[in-house]
């Protein structure tokens, strides 16, 4: 378990990489080379991550025994005694005690009931909870008296996002060798694309809710560093400082959130936290109630969610690899990771397990249907997608919203391979047809790019959920967690999500429709993208189709022979040493609900379909409906979201507050300026005309007269005659001798 202990290598390396790249590329490696460096650095990151996450599954499957917290028994009582005999002493003392023995002695007192079941209400069979590998290296710096230690934190969880950013970042640094080529700043990009990697790898394993903030942080100066990769373009500008300020608006969640943990439990470790309550689940409601509204401030900025999504499709203004980056593996993800690896935080503060409907899944899914009804109205392709993330980031909070934490996370590992590839298709796309986005001057590219069209048609399929494609069975998950839910179903969640899976696979074809099909409205001559594009495609396209295959319910697999390989996402990744105590449950697969979502897909399909292709439906509805017009016309201003944030919310702090400063610059600050140049003024005149012209000049003057005048005088004592100097001096000498003769 090596790997395991030393996680902290994976991110170490792209930082190195980082700081190799910006320093040292252009001397002594060459402006045109320094992808070398990157693409080595992620190559290493990819095989540490892999080993990780085999060492993670054999740490699963052949457990020692202090990596053994309890063995866990399933039975028909569905956690009925789930948590009495837990032990109050868990988590108490051991979140200082981590060290090197990466937490071996904070939860050996757990009780042996928890009734937790793998694969439904029941089973009968017994696994063991696996406690993660904390490592704690130093302290970081200490105040106040309390220490802050900095570390690692791997899991399933952790395994399973460090193989999804890895391998996303490296296909996006081999894919941009040919799309940035030339770029002016191709060596500050490679850094920055390096810096993002280990920003997000650091935040995936941080082992306290201080580093989590660090990494949280990290992120998202580095989006904002690549959004305005070209920054000399003030939309480029103006998309990065949006997405900046935005999210700083959800930080302060953030920051509130983690104050609240901390004064709560009185410590910054994450495995103490969410110990602490999943062994007294029910204490502490209040606060977890204001820490998880808080926190979810933070991730409606990070990841998109309404009402703070606005910043998410501006972000297309940077380099399209980096859009596939950001919509597929690190910056918007980022929150629902947050969730998830807090999740008994959200769980018990937003009493999902016994409620019906929520914050979370609601805010979840409310920005899964608006994210999809506003990529309808979009024509730059970029858009679309990113609309679509926004939809698709909505499923997965929703998901965590109704207690169905595996679904959530499954959706996230697919989502991240399809939605890469249709970002890397649109930049393909982009890349033959003149650098534009507009789907308007696109079309009949199939023809032109087979490559390109054929992985955009199969992400596309997987993104609407078509069987067998990875979205399809990721999506049922989640359909079915809302349908069930934990004591009680989320009606009004399931409502949304069936909304999204039929309007989620109309927009996608009219996306292809307008993009491949039909006549090519463009200029020029569109052409195939070169190999070292087109190969990352077919590898993420090839995921789309394979990786609903590493959670596939038991049900499917038995026929064959394999059900032994069913849920291997749930049984490797989901961290039920917290969850078991929650009494977190799993439904069982039900084939209706998969139909019925396949059957909302293809309706999506048909429907969009016979529109474009046939020519059926209403055409021109918006031109002779008024109230079809209205409802395209919000849907074309974004739900007016933006005119409400720059025109009413900030211009109405703005302006009176632009106005009262420049009434107390010009009423204070300039009349204070003013008056004392003018007092100023008025001394140094006085000064000038009684002291300098007066007293000082005056008294010169004067003394120079009266040298005159006594000069004048004694001048008429020098005639020149001996006779008159003679007399003077007889005269002089009579007059000391009469002084003399009288006084003495």
């Amino acid at each position: 378990m090596w790997m395991l202990e030393n996680a902290f290598l994976i991110p170490l390396i792209p930082a190195i990489s980082f700081v190799v790249i910006l320093f040292f590329g252009k001397r002594y490696i060459g402006a045109d080379r320094v992808h070398i460096v990157g693409i080595t650095a992620l190559g290493l990151v990819w095989l540490l991550s892999a080993v990780a996450a085999f060492q993670w599954t054999q740490r699963v499957e052949n457990p020692s025994p202090d990596a053994v917290v309890q063995i866990e028994h399933h039975g028909d009582d569905h956690g009925d005694d789930h948590g009495d005999d837990h032990g109050d002493d868990h988590g108490d003392d051991h979140g200082d005690d981590h060290g090197d023995d990466h937490g071996d002695d904070h939860g050996d007192d757990h009780g042996a009931a928890v009734g937790h079941s793998e694969d439904g209400h029941g089973g009968g069979h017994s696994s063991p909870l696996i406690r993660p590998v904390i490592s704690t290296f130093s302290q970081w710096w200490s105040n106040a008296g309390i220490d802050f230690a900095v570390g690692t934190f791997v899991d399933g969880q952790t395994v399973l996002l460090l193989m999804v950013v890895a391998t996303i970042s490296l296909l996006v640094h081999i894919y941009s060798t040919e799309y940035v080529k030339g770029d002016r700043r191709y060596v500050h990009y490679y850094a920055f694309l390096s810096l993002f990697t280990a920003s997000m790898l650091f935040f995936v394993m941080a082992q306290n809710i201080i580093q989590l903030i660090v990494g949280w942080e990290l992120v998202g100066v580095c989006s904002f560093v690549l959004i305005g990769h070209w920054w000399e373009e003030k939309p480029n500008t103006d998309a990065a400082l949006k997405a900046f300020l935005t999210n700083r608006v959800g930080d302060v969640g953030l920051l509130v959130g983690m104050i609240v943990l901390w004064g709560t439990f009185k410590t910054f470790d994450i495995d103490a936290i969410n110990t602490l309550i999943s062994t007294n689940p029910g204490v502490n409601h209040f606060a977890l109630l204001v820490a998880a509204c808080c926190l979810m401030a933070a991730v409606a900025s990070k990841s998109g969610q309404f009402p703070l999504h606005t910043w998410l499709p501006d972000a297309m203004a940077g380099p399209t690899p980096v859009s596939a980056l950001i919509h597929a593996a690190t910056m918007v993800v980022a929150g629902v990771y947050m969730i998830a690896r807090l999740y008994p935080v959200f769980y018990e503060g937003f009493s999902i397990g016994t409620s019906s409907i929520n914050l979370m899944a609601f805010i979840g899914g409310f920005t899964a249907l608006i994210g999809a009804g506003l990529a309808f109205a979009q024509w730059d392709i970029k858009k679309v997608l990113a609309y679509s993330t926004v939809s698709q980031l909505g499923y997965m909070v929703m998901a965590l919203g109704v207690g169905a934490w595996t679904a959530a996370m499954f959706h996230l590992f697919t989502h991240a391979f399809f939605k890469a590839c249709l970002f890397l298709g649109a930049g393909s796309v982009s890349h033959a047809a003149h650098h534009t986005f507009d789907m308007r001057e696109m079309g009949g590219l199939r023809k032109d790019m087979p490559h390109t069209y054929r992985t955009f048609v199969i992400s596309s399929l997987a993104l609407a959920g078509i069987f067998p494609f990875a979205g399809f069975w990721s999506k049922d998950e989640i359909l079915l967690g809302s349908l069930v839910g934990q004591q009680n179903g989320y009606p009004l969640m399931l409502i949304f999500g069936c909304a999204v899976a039929l309007m989620t696979a109309a927009y996608m074809t009219r996306v292809i429709w307008y993009t491949f099909h039909g006549e090519f409205r463009g200029h020029g001559h569109p052409h195939e993208s070169p190999k070292v594009m087109t190969v990352p495609l077919w590898i993420l396209a090839g995921m789309a189709v394979v990786a609903g295959a590493f959670n596939l319910p038991g049900p499917v697999l038995e026929p064959i022979g394999l059900e032994g390989l069913a849920h291997r996402i749930q049984t490797y990744a989901e961290p039920s040493v917290y969850l078991s105590g929650l009494g977190l449950s799993h439904p069982d697969p039900s084939l209706a609900m998969a139909l019925v979502g396949l059957a909302l897909a293809l309706s999506g399909i048909v429907i969009t379909y016979l529109y474009y292709w046939r020519r059926l439906g209403l055409h021109g509805l918006t031109e002779r409906n008024r109230y079809a017009r209205t409802g395209y016309t919000v849907l074309e201003n974004k739900y007016y979201l933006d005119h409400l944030y720059n025109d009413v919310v900030v211009d109405t702090v703005k302006r009176p507050i632009a106005k009262w400063a420049n009434n107390f610059n010009q009423n204070v600050l300039d009349r204070a300026v003013n008056t004392a140049g003018e007092t100023a003024r008025d001394v140094g005149r006085w000064v000038y005309k009684w002291i300098d012209q007066g007293a000082i000049d005056g008294s010169v003057n004067a003394a120079a007269r009266g040298a005159d005048s006594s000069g004048e005088g004694l001048r008429s004592i020098q005639s020149g005659k001996v006779q008159n100097y003679g007399q003077l001096l007889f005269g002089a000498a009579a007059v000391l001798a009469i002084v003399f003769v009288i006084v003495v």
